[in-house]
């Protein structure tokens, strides 16, 4: 088997793959259908220094190849995170990156601080979520900022520092030049792009936060270009994310200065060794979607898209075996079922 190792900010990872902060919880139910060690790493939940409940529902909204949240960086707060999470994902031998938030600067350091103490591997520094009304998206937003929080998280930890960039900016290379300069240890981006749809019946947006970050395959083209701009701009490594889909996807980035990759709203490239996999997504409410992908050297390639009023509905495919999760993770606005074949 080819050595797919790589090497970000002195972190070694088995592969380059990486579920994104946010879709994959802490990994429980993902567990139930493949063995978390075969990631490259986890990039965990948002956390914050209390508990978050995140944005009122509905924070989920459909549009064309993507999709756009308003979640919130729900999450249950760094004591509950260090106490019960990180135990359970420190046992499953993958890199974790400890993504973390505030609204404040300070409350950024205290939880660096507490996260120095424990065996996380790097920390993630999260200054570009859009869905918060504090913090988020406002450090990351200008030069100034970035290099402001950077500089006193770095002070704050020993670990490998990620910072995490928004793409909602005028010139992102010169906020990762500055996030270099305050001490980063490497980049990731890019986060979502600000978006906003609209319920032309109710005449009202669909969201009840009005805007919220959108993802997937359709902002693809925008993230190769952004972490071609930084590669371009500093030394450090940089994880490349935004509409991966395919295993392509993952080499285009990487092609373009990244040396791993995170995976989101597809989050398919997850399940490798499997000669076929039926990915069903079911969203909360009464809407239900089914997304059928197949595996092509051990990437997962969506195909088709369909309906499905009930789970009575799924269509009969011989010898495949359907495993029905019905736990969400924590956070999370759908449910991934998965149905295995091997040929």
């Amino acid at each position: 088997m080819a050595d797919l190792s790589v090497n970000v900010a002195g972190v070694s990872f088995k592969n380059p793959i990486i579920p994104a902060s946010g879709v994959f919880g802490y990994g429980h139910e993902y567990e139930e259908l493949f063995p978390l060690s075969e990631l490259g790493g986890i990039a965990t939940k948002g956390t914050t220094i209390t508990k978050r409940n995140g944005n009122d529902a509905p924070r989920i909204a459909e549009t064309t190849g993507g999709m756009l949240n308003s979640v919130g960086l729900q999450n249950p707060g760094i004591d509950a995170f260090i106490k019960k999470e990180l135990p359970y994902l420190m046992q499953k031998d993958t890199v974790i990156l400890a993504n973390i938030a505030g609204s404040t600067v300070k409350e950024c350091v205290t939880i660096a601080q507490q996260l120095e103490q424990t065996d996380v591997h790097m920390i993630e520094l999260n200054i570009s979520c859009p869905n918060v009304k504090q913090g988020g998206m406002a450090f990351g937003a200008s030069c100034a900022g970035a290099e402001s929080i950077t500089r006193a998280v770095r002070k704050a930890t020993t670990k490998p520092l990620v910072v995490k960039l928004s793409p909602n900016v005028t010139n992102i290379a010169e906020i990762a030049k500055a996030t270099e300069t305050a001490g980063a240890d490497a980049l990731s981006l890019i986060n979502t792009l600000l978006g906003m749809r609209i319920d032309i019946r109710s005449r009202r947006p669909i969201l009840k936060n009005n805007m919220g970050g959108m993802s997937g395959a359709a902002i693809f083209p925008i993230a190769v270009r952004m972490v071609w701009q930084c590669a371009n701009a500093v030394r450090i490594p940089i994880i490349g994310m935004g509409g991966v889909t395919t295993g392509k996807d993952a080499i285009e980035l990487m092609m373009a200065g990244a040396s791993a990759v995170q995976v989101g709203a597809a989050d398919g490239v997850l399940v490798v060794g499997f000669d076929e996999v039926i990915l069903f997504f079911y969203q909360r409410g009464n809407q239900r979607a089914a997304l059928f992908r197949r595996v092509v050297l051990g990437v997962v390639v969506p195909e088709r898209l369909v309906a499905l009023p009930t789970e009575t509905d799924v269509p009969n495919h011989t010898h495949i075996f359907l495993r029905v999760n019905t736990r969400l993770p924590q956070g999370a606005e759908f449910l991934w079922v998965l149905a295995v074949h091997r040929l």
